[in-house]
C-alpha cells in the first residue's frame, strides 16, 4: 500500500541523543546545507506550504525534528549545516548531535538535498560520506532544477555524481520544490522504505 505523505504530524524535537525515537519505525533522514531549500523540499513532499518552517535566516533548525508519516514511519529533519552566522559553540553542539544520530543505527534511508546549480560543497561531501558510512541507502535530491537552463542539466547532474562519488546504482533525483518536478519519484523512492 502506498505511503500517504500528506498524512503527517509533528512528533518531537530532539536536542540530544537521549531524545532520539527508538520505537522501531523506519526513519527517513533529511540533510542539507542551510540555504539549499530542505524545508521547501519537505513541504512539497508532504503537500503543505508551511509544514517545515522556511526560515528567513538560514540555519534555524538547530535540533532533530521528527514527523510521523502515515502512522508508519518518520521523516527526520536534521539541522542544516555550513552556515557561518552561528556561534562556534552552537556549531559544535549541532556537530555532536548529528554524529550521535548517524552513529545511532536508526537511519533507514537518507535524503541528501543539494543545490542543482552548484558543485556540492565540502560539507555536502562529508554528509554524503556520513550517510555512506551508515550503510543505509541514500537518495541525493538535486533541488532547484527549475533554475537551470536545459543545456546545464546533464553536466550539473554529472558534476554532482562525480563530486559526491556516486555510483550508477546510487539515486540522484532531479527536483524542484518550487515546481514539483521529481515529486512522485521522491515519494516512490522514500515510500519503498516504509512497510
Amino acid at each position: 500500500m502506498a505511503v500517504n505523505f500528506q498524512r503527517v504530524e509533528f512528533v518531537l524535537s530532539a536536542v540530544s541523543a537521549s531524545g532520539f525515537l527508538r520505537d522501531g519505525l523506519p526513519q527517513l533522514a533529511f540533510a542539507g546545507r542551510s540555504n539549499v531549500g530542505k524545508s521547501s523540499v519537505i513541504n512539497r513532499l508532504v503537500g503543505r506550504k508551511n509544514f517545515a518552517r522556511v526560515g528567513a535566516a538560514p540555519g534555524k533548525t538547530s535540533q532533530i525534528n521528527y514527523f510521523r508519516i502515515d502512522g508508519r514511519g518518520y521523516l527526520v529533519d536534521l539541522p542544516g549545516y555550513g552556515y557561518a552566522k552561528v556561534s562556534k559553540a552552537e556549531r559544535e553542539r549541532w556537530g555532536v548531535l548529528m554524529e550521535d544520530y548517524f552513529a545511532s543505527g536508526l537511519i533507514t534511508c537518507g535524503a541528501l538535498i543539494v543545490d542543482a546549480r552548484h558543485k556540492p560543497t565540502a560539507d555536502d561531501q562529508t554528509m554524503a560520506a556520513w550517510f555512506r558510512d551508515t550503510g543505509c541507502p541514500v537518495a541525493v535530491v538535486a533541488n532547484k532544477m527549475d533554475k537551470l537552463k536545459k543545456s546545464e542539466i546533464a553536466p550539473n547532474l554529472q558534476q554532482i555524481r562525480d563530486t559526491l562519488s556516486l555510483t550508477e546504482s546510487d539515486m540522484l533525483l532531479p527536483f524542484s520544490a518550487e515546481k514539483g518536478t521529481g515529486l512522485e519519484e521522491l515519494r516512490r523512492c522514500l515510500g519503498a522504505y516504509i512497510p
